[in-house]
């Protein structure tokens, strides 16, 4: 089992790698002032044995102004060096970065809704945030970390090899020692990374939830006990990144003592090796020279392996949501515009294979160009999942859907939504100005935003903002009222100027007077298309063309506002109750 993890994790890192290799010129650039650097430090080691020998044992005139200088010279270079390597590999590091950000939002934004039922927001932007920041240590800084120190190592090693074959072999005998622990501390880097990341998730959310809910939970008195939940999480977090700490304290230590039983053993040898001649000051305090800079190496080359570990598990995360499947999308009818019929066909559908209720069960109907079709129903009989079949945000388990005739599954996906403008109960505004919200993602000239503003009711509130049109919203609107809100809602969909409509309880949440002006609007917006309403209050469908009737997923009942009165069903109980509520 060991070895199958270690070699899932050393591919993961190698695709990981590939990331890197796009900006190559860097790579390139930052291996050579690596390899420069490392040289650079057995250089210094190497003129240890003339700075002893001809500077201290059997001093030598000219080496007075020659050592000096060569001193010089080689940090200058060294220093040059690391300013490439630092520069190149943060340079690499962030591009990478940058690059799965996008390419993370860019796949959660072609996954299909069932994730986004499966998986909280927070948990996704936890992934975008923290996730990627482990990435970027483990693809620069800990490349650049094993190459520079492990090629000091080499270098050091050989030059140690070279001066004297047994007084290094004192040292390679404790070797395979810190290359078991290196190991060890490895795998145990991951298992512990990959809990941190999880738990970032959970800890994201908690506080998303408990931000996003704060005048409930003022009103609740919950304020301790969403600290306590929130508690609980970051203390999680808290025992897991002190394993980590204490893992790489511990290692780290015995890597040191490790390497002073190597350092103890070669004093006693080189001892040995001088009172037989074959070893000289200089050359001793070369070797000196070459393990004290391999033991920070060493220590580093330990310690790096926690910083692969979190950027493995991290890594993990988000070639799992690379990988995931995403939205069907295999036809290939293109349209600019349909007509609009839209036809329900025998229609089911399930959230999971497993599950043994259907949202939907056996649906049929028909929906013209220029009606109205009112959905309605109990809360919970499948409204609002038979409208997300059109835009396919969810796919039927059996049953067609068709356009114009043709299956959903046909068209191109892009196309296919072209066709369909949406008002919802909840409006989605993005913090940007009035103007980018109405023509949102479309360039679009003022006078046609005007004009969809003053279509949907909104210009009387607009021209009265101090900054008009280009007044900012807020975060989801927040500086707007609901009604406000839900008129800028129509005025994208006045501009969008698509042949199917979906209304979901567009009015639900409204007073009096806002319901009024955004009923008005949308009089203005429905004729001449398409138009699916989820009609909370029945009295605003009482025009529509026909009403269907959904109890648990069935279509129960169909009909005229009048003909269902008539038939004493499930509508007139729903229609009586309501109107008992109002008067």
């Amino acid at each position: 089992m060991a070895v199958d993890a270690n070699a899932s994790a050393w591919q993961t890192y190698k695709r990981l790698l590939g990331y890197a290799t796009v900006y190559w010129p860097f790579l390139i650039l930052a291996l050579l002032a690596m390899v420069v650097e490392a040289v650079a430090g057995v250089a210094f080691a190497k003129l240890m044995e003339p700075l002893i020998n001809d500077g201290f044992v059997d001093p030598k005139p000219g080496m007075a102004l020659i050592l000096p200088l060569a001193i010089i010279g080689i940090f200058v270079v060294r220093g040059i060096a690391t300013f490439i390597t630092d520069y190149g590999m943060a340079r690499v590091g962030r591009s990478v970065v940058r690059d799965l950000r996008e390419l993370v939002l860019g796949k959660y934004l072609r996954l299909p809704s069932a994730r986004f039922d499966s998986e909280a927001v927070p948990a996704m932007v936890s992934r975008l945030n923290f996730d990627t920041e482990q990435v970027t240590q483990a693809s620069s800084d800990a490349l650049k970390m094993m190459v520079t120190d492990g090629l000091t190592i080499i270098g050091l090693f050989a030059l140690m090899l070279y001066t004297s074959v047994k007084v290094t072999l004192a040292m390679v005998l404790i070797a395979p020692l810190i290359g078991v622990l290196v190991w060890y501390v490895g795998g145990r880097y991951r298992k512990i990374s990959r809990g941190i990341q999880d738990g970032m998730g959970d800890l994201a959310s908690s506080a998303e939830q408990s931000l996003s809910a704060q005048q409930d939970v003022k009103v609740y008195g919950a304020q301790d006990f969403e600290r306590t939940r929130y508690s609980a999480f970051a203390n999680r977090i808290l025992r897991l990144n002190m394993k980590v700490e204490t893992t790489r304290a511990i290692s780290s230590g015995l890597v040191q003592v490790l390497a002073a039983l190597a350092l103890a053993a070669i004093v006693w040898v080189a001892i040995g090796e001088s009172l037989a001649g074959r070893l000289n000051p200089g050359e001793f305090m070369q070797i000196m020279t070459c393990m004290t800079g391999i033991i920070p190496s060493l220590r580093r080359v330990t310690n790096v392996q926690s910083v692969i570990g979190r950027g493995v598990a991290a890594a993990e995360r988000l070639f799992a949501v690379l990988d995931s499947e995403e939205e069907k999308d295999i036809g290939s009818v293109v349209v600019e515009r349909a007509r609009g019929e839209l036809v329900f066909d025998h229609v089911s559908l399930r959230y999971s294979e497993d599950s043994d209720r259907a949202v939907l069960d056996d649906i049929s109907f028909i929906a013209r160009p220029g009606t109205v079709t009112a959905i309605v129903g109990r809360s919970g009989s499948g409204k609002t999942s038979l409208v997300r079949l059109v835009p396919r945000f969810y796919e039927p388990t059996s049953g067609t859907i068709t356009l114009d005739g043709v299956s959903l599954d046909d068209y191109r996906l892009a196309d296919l939504r072209k066709q369909i403008a949406l008002v919802g109960q909840r409006v989605m505004l993005f913090d940007d100005s009035i103007a980018a919200n109405i023509a949102y993602a479309s360039d679009v000239d003022p006078d046609s935003l005007r004009a969809a503003a003053e279509a949907a009711n909104a210009w009387e509130f607009i021209e009265r903002l101090p900054l008009g049109i280009a007044t900012p919203v807020g975060e989801n609107g927040s500086l707007l009222s609901g009604g406000q809100r839900q008129r800028l809602a129509i005025a994208r969909a006045i501009l969008r100027d698509s042949p199917v409509l979906i209304l979901d309880e567009a009015t639900a949440a409204l007073d009096t007077e806002s319901e009024r002006l955004v009923q008005d609007a949308l009089n203005r917006l429905m004729p001449d298309r398409t138009t699916l309403v989820i009609a909370h209050r029945l009295s605003t469908i009482e025009h529509a063309d026909q009403v269907l009737v959904l109890d648990q997923g069935r279509l129960v009942e169909r009909g005229t506002h009048a003909e269902l009165l008539a038939q004493g069903g499930l509508y007139a109980h729903l229609h009586g109750m309501q109107f008992r509520e109002q008067a």
